[in-house]
């Protein structure tokens, strides 16, 4: 269910029936190769968690269509990118209004490969700024060891590849352009680099792996593997509780009572 179709008065019932959970989508926007739109990232993201919403009625929060891209250069038009330090604040804002709505799982679900590390330093201030707070960020690539596999099968510093072609050809051949398809595999050049390079200076037109590979059939069966192991985790965390009750601010010693 959509965060933003629900009345302010409906949504305590609805974050009661699920462990006070919600899901966060988040994406980027930004070059995919000749042959596949710019919202790849943010819409795989958003269809996952709309998918995992129905298996366990968790709603899903406004889709975050902007992402860290700035690895992605501005050689090839299209991207429209995020410093790191903008989307740990913004989602770091986003929490905050989610725990003042009584939210209290909060599952960031990460479709876009360089947003992992910002959005775990907006895990890190939302769990110490708010006592209790549960915060999880989940990257669709590596849900799971056989998505894991799939992802990096034909490039492990995959882009706009086999995998991403064919999801899409599932979940919106819209935004794909079947006649750009065969020319457009680039390999992998980064395999023994030691330092972390832009893409303009590891691929020749914004792609990484082999789209030539990919099929509707694949995208399918690959997107069902997502919602039933993205399910299961959230199943998981709706009825995980802390390992220790321990408050996370210092107790003056003269309050402590000993056991």
């Amino acid at each position: 269910m959509k965060w933003s179709e629900l009345a302010w008065s409906e949504i305590p019932e609805v974050l009661a029936r699920c462990g006070h959970s919600a899901l966060l989508p988040v994406g980027a926007t930004e070059q995919h190769g000749p042959h596949l739109g710019t919202g790849v990232d943010f819409m795989i993201a958003e269809q996952l968690c709309h998918k995992v919403s129905e298996q366990t009625g968790v709603p899903v929060l406004p889709v975050m269509p902007y992402g860290c891209s700035i690895g992605h250069s501005q050689r090839w038009p299209g991207t429209l990118g995020l410093q790191p330090v903008t989307l740990i604040q913004m989602i770091k804002e986003i929490g905050d209004w989610a725990w003042h709505s009584h939210i209290r799982r909060l599952f960031i679900v990460n479709a876009h490969v360089t947003n992992a590390a910002p959005l775990r330093c907006a895990l890190e201030m939302l769990r110490a700024e708010h006592d209790g707070f549960m915060v999880s960020v989940l990257n669709t690539a590596t849900l799971s060891e056989r998505v894991q596999s799939f992802h990096a099968h034909d490039a492990m510093d995959w882009h706009a590849n086999d995998a991403e072609t064919s999801l899409m050809l599932h979940l919106a051949p819209q935004a794909v352009r079947p006649e750009h398809i065969p020319q457009a595999d680039d390999p992998d050049r980064t395999t023994h680099c030691v330092f972390a390079h832009p893409v303009n200076r590891t691929s020749m037109n914004g792609v990484t792996g082999s789209p030539s590979l990919a099929t509707a059939a694949k995208g399918a069966e690959w997107f069902d593997w997502m919602v039933q192991d993205l399910a299961q985790l959230v199943h998981a965390g709706i009825l995980e509780e802390h390992p220790l009750n321990h408050p996370y601010y210092n107790i003056p010693e003269g309050s402590r009572h000993e056991h």
